[in-house]
C-alpha cells in the first residue's frame, strides 16, 4: 500500500491522460438527472465530485450505494456505473435495472462483467488500470468522473485545469504531506478517531474514515457541520480522552461553519486533549480536496504500521463476498 500511496500524483497524471484519450460517443438526449452507482473505494468518488461541482450543476445528482435504482430513473437519466473490478454485485444489479428503464448509461471500470456489459450494449466506458485495491485507485475514479461530467455537458472543462493543478500541487508537496501525516498519526495513535468537516467536505471525511477502516483496521466515525451541531454535539457530554478529534478545514468552508467549527472545538476540549486540525492547501476547491485525500491516506498508512496490520489485507470483505456468492 505504501508504494500505491506514493504513486498518487503519478496516478493522477495518468488518469488525466486516460480521460483525454477516452473515445466517448456523443448524445443528443437531454439529461434531466444523474445517478452515480458505486460502493466502497469505487463509489466514494461519486460522493466527492457531487460536492465539488455542486454550485455548477443545473440538474440533480444522486449517489446511490445500494441494489436497484431510484424509481425516478428513466430515459432522461444519466446513470454512471462505477466498479473498479467490474464485478460489484450491487452496481451490476443497478446497471441492469437502469437498462430496462431506458436510462443513458456510462461506466468506469478496469474490466470484469461491467466492461463486458458495456461492450455488448455500446455504452460509453472509461477503462482504468486494474490489479490494485479499489481504494488505492481513487485518483483514477474521481478524475474519470470529471471527464464524464464534462462529456455530458454537466460542467465546463475548466475543472480539468484544477485537476491538473492538483496533480502539480501533490507532486511538489510530497514530502511535506508525508511528514505532516506521520506527525498526525503519532498524535492520534491508540485513540478512537472522529472526523469532522464542513458539509462540502463530508465526502473527503468519509473517504478518510474508509481508509482508517480498511488500511488501519480500526473503527472510526465522521460527521459534518452544521448538521453535527444539531445532535452529535450533545453526545460529547459522554466524550472522554480516549477520543481523538480530526478537523478537516478548508478556505472554502462556509464562513458560518468556520465559526461553528471553532466553537465546537472549544466544547471538544472539555472532554479530550487530542484535537488536530488538518488544513487543506491549494488555490481551488478541487486542489484542496485532493490534498486532504492524500494527506489522510498517508495518516491511515502510518496508523496501520502502528497497529501492526497489513493495510492491503481485507479478509473479512473477501469472506463476505465468498459467502454471498453461495446464496
Amino acid at each position: 500500500m505504501r508504494s500505491l500511496i506514493e504513486q498518487f500524483p503519478e496516478f493522477l497524471a495518468d488518469a488525466i491522460e486516460i480521460g483525454k484519450k477516452a473515445e466517448l460517443k456523443s448524445t443528443e438526449n437531454a439529461i434531466e438527472n444523474v445517478v452515480i452507482i458505486g460502493l466502497g473505494g469505487s463509489g466514494i468518488g461519486g460522493t466527492i465530485i457531487t460536492q465539488l461541482v455542486a454550485e455548477q450543476l443545473a440538474v440533480p445528482v444522486v449517489v446511490h450505494k445500494n441494489y436497484g435504482i431510484p424509481n425516478f430513473v428513466d430515459s432522461s437519466t444519466l446513470l454512471i456505473g462505477c466498479s473498479y473490478s467490474g464485478n460489484t454485485e450491487e452496481t451490476l444489479d443497478a446497471v441492469r435495472a437502469a437498462k430496462k428503464k431506458g436510462a443513458q448509461i456510462a461506466c468506469i471500470t478496469s474490466g470484469g462483467q461491467l466492461s463486458s456489459i458495456a461492450n455488448e450494449n455500446g455504452w460509453n466506458c472509461i477503462r482504468v488500470p486494474g490489479g490494485n485495491p479499489p481504494r488505492s485507485m481513487f485518483a483514477y475514479s474521481l478524475t474519470q468522473l470529471f471527464f464524464l461530467f464534462i462529456h455530458y455537458r454537466l460542467i465546463s472543462n475548466n475543472h480539468l485545469v484544477d485537476v491538473a493543478a492538483a496533480q502539480n500541487l501533490l507532486q511538489k508537496n510530497r514530502e511535506k504531506i508525508q511528514e505532516r501525516a506521520a506527525d498526525v498519526a503519532k498524535e492520534i495513535n491508540g485513540k478512537r478517531i472522529v472526523i469532522y468537516s464542513d458539509n462540502g467536505f463530508s465526502g473527503v471525511a468519509e473517504r478518510f474514515r474508509q481508509q482508517l477502516n480498511e488500511n488501519s483496521k480500526q473503527l472510526a466515525w465522521h460527521h459534518a457541520l452544521p448538521e453535527m451541531n444539531h445532535n452529535e454535539l450533545v453526545g460529547w457530554g459522554g466524550g472522554d480522552d480516549s477520543i481523538g478529534v480530526v478537523l478537516l478545514r478548508s478556505a472554502f468552508d462556509n464562513p458560518r461553519t468556520m465559526i461553528r467549527m471553532d466553537l465546537s472545538k472549544k466544547i471538544f476540549s472539555h472532554h479530550t486533549s487530542t484535537i488536530i486540525e488538518l488544513h487543506a492547501h491549494g488555490e481551488s476547491l478541487i486542489e484542496q480536496a485532493f490534498y486532504l485525500v492524500l494527506l489522510c491516506d498517508w495518516v491511515s498508512l502510518f496508523l496501520a504500521e502502528f497497529n501492526g496490520v497489513d493495510p492491503i489485507e481485507i479478509k473479512v470483505i473477501d469472506f463476505l463476498k465468498s459467502e454471498l456468492s453461495k446464496v
